[in-house]
């Protein structure tokens, strides 16, 4: 960066000393020529001629000197080929995308013979979906598999406030691809760029953006040079960048199914020492709705412990620990609560459990009391199967569960606490989803567009019933099971955790004394 600041602080003192230069020879030429011109005229001369030399030194040295731009000029001296450093071997959980991707593999590798029938490459490629689900390794593995040269760069890199900045970057990186052809451009949060056009009046925003769309057309598909794109955005992007013959192909990303996390789990283990007690099946199924990154972290973190722990290889506890980092943070050695919190604490956990049991709404894996993150408490639990279909009930349920440890402190305390912010910000949010989205309401099989709407009223009216309605069934189910709560709860003060195990033998040796 020095070497590059000197070179920059050289170019300026040059050019400032061809102005002057310039300046001083066209004065004493004018005076030379006609020493009775007018001072005024002479001025206005020398003013034109000054703005004429600094536009065209100006050109000449930019031309010389490419704009600067962090990243994407350490990209651009610095490209490399990767030969086989990723590929699609250490991609896991993305079998169908992968099988999208070998066409285009086979395209760049065998040209002729989709020549041969007048097919076209598809010029651009775009992945959407949540972050960590492995967008940009996909790229990566594509640019490994094909001998491609792998440019990357985030959609942030190209938005400056000085205007044709940004409109000058995307041409410097597509005229680096067509020199290091074949090659593939990755533009990791496209929306940053890409975002819809309006009548705001951000002009360097709508170049950079329209400079993109300009050399997405100006290639050929026949050039190797393909764009991908990637975003968790893709609502926000322009219809013009979506269109055919831009990014011809949209593939959405998702976190992977039980069997994708399976693989993931595999990849990340490979090189690691695992005790006999590790089931990756087991953890598969634990791990549902978690992204490729979560399951990297947390193998990561469970290697950590290990290695802490002075052990020579991973065992289940390094998992299941690691697993709670991941989902809840981290614990608290020496947490400040008050007993009258655990306590608190120990009834609203016991609140969602039993609820959870009693409705079969998830697998409880384990209650704690045990403060981590943000949290006094929590239930760790997760789906029987990967099902993306859910009924009313199951809705519901969902919420009655979240609602069950407010219900519980009301029931045993007569009073409530600040506790079940989350549970109520999660309880809400379902709930509106199922007169909004889902169209679970008295308002009728309808979709509603909270920002299009001129009054809510109507739909808050329906939350309201759903949320008032599974609130008070929560109250009922744990006013006839009030003696499994309070044991639940006083297991949990004593040792602060308790497991599936324990809980069944909680609620089992209640219902037998019930009986």
């Amino acid at each position: 960066m020095g070497a590059e600041n000197m070179k920059k602080n050289l170019h300026t003192i040059i050019l400032v000393m061809s102005i002057f230069v310039n300046i001083l020879l066209l004065y004493l030429f004018i005076t030379e020529v006609n020493p009775n011109l007018s001072l005024n005229l002479t001025f206005l001369l020398i003013a034109a001629a000054t703005a004429i030399a600094y536009i065209l030194l100006k050109n000449k040295f930019s031309e010389l000197m490419p704009v600067k731009y962090n990243s994407l000029s350490e990209i651009n001296e610095e490209v490399t080929k990767k030969k086989g450093n990723i590929t699609f071997k250490d991609v896991a959980g993305l079998d169908e995308v992968i099988e999208e991707l070998k066409v285009i593999i086979d395209f760049m590798t065998n040209t002729e013979k989709y020549n041969k029938m007048g097919a076209k490459i598809p010029k651009g490629i775009l992945f959407y979906g949540p972050p960590g689900t492995g967008k940009t390794l996909l790229a990566t593995a594509l640019a490994g598999e094909t001998n491609s040269t792998f440019i990357s760069a985030s959609g942030s890199e190209f938005v400056e406030k000085y205007v044709g900045v940004g409109a000058s970057r995307i041409r410097a990186l597509f005229a680096k691809a067509k020199k290091n052809a074949p090659s593939i451009i990755f533009i990791d949060e496209i929306d940053a760029v890409g975002t819809k056009r309006n009548t705001d009046n951000n002009s360097e925003k709508d170049q950079t953006l329209n400079q993109l769309l300009v050399e997405m057309d100006g290639f050929n598909s026949n050039e190797g040079i393909i764009v991908i794109g990637a975003t968790n955005r893709i609502d926000m992007l322009d219809e013009a960048l979506l269109r055919p013959g831009r990014f011809d192909r949209t593939i959405h990303i998702g976190p992977p199914n039980l069997k994708g996390r399976l693989e993931i789990l595999k990849v990340h283990t490979r090189n690691k020492p695992l005790d006999e007690s590790v089931s990756l099946v087991d953890l598969a199924r634990k791990t549902h709705g978690m992204t490729g990154a979560h399951l990297a972290t947390m193998c990561n973190e469970a290697a950590i412990l290990a290695v802490m722990r002075n052990k020579t290889k991973i065992g289940k506890e390094e998992f299941e620990e690691a697993l709670e980092r991941v989902i809840a943070g981290l614990k608290k050695k020496n947490p400040s609560g008050l007993e009258k919190e655990r306590t608190i604490a120990a009834y609203h956990e016991a609140g969602h459990a039993l609820i959870g049991k009693i409705l079969n709404v998830n697998v409880i894996e384990k209650i704690s009391i045990v403060p981590r993150g943000e949290a006094l408490g929590y239930v760790l639990n997760f789906p029987k199967d990967d099902s993306f279909l859910l009924t009313k009930t199951e809705l519901k349920n969902k919420i009655t569960m979240l609602l069950g440890g407010r219900a519980s402190e009301e029931i045993i305390f007569n009073e409530i606490s600040t506790g079940a912010e989350n549970d109520l910000k999660e309880a809400t949010k379902i709930a509106y989803q199922m007169v909004c989205n889902f169209g679970m309401s008295e308002l009728g099989n309808r979709v509603f567009d909270l920002h299009l709407v001129k009054s809510t009223e109507m739909i808050d009216k329906e939350v309201d019933k759903i949320i008032n309605s599974c609130y008070t069934f929560a109250r009922k189910i744990l006013l006839e099971h009030k003696d499994k709560v309070i044991a639940i709860a006083e297991k949990l003060l004593e040792k602060e955790t308790i497991t599936k195990e324990e809980l069944e033998e909680i609620i089992e040796e209640k219902t037998s004394m019930c009986v």
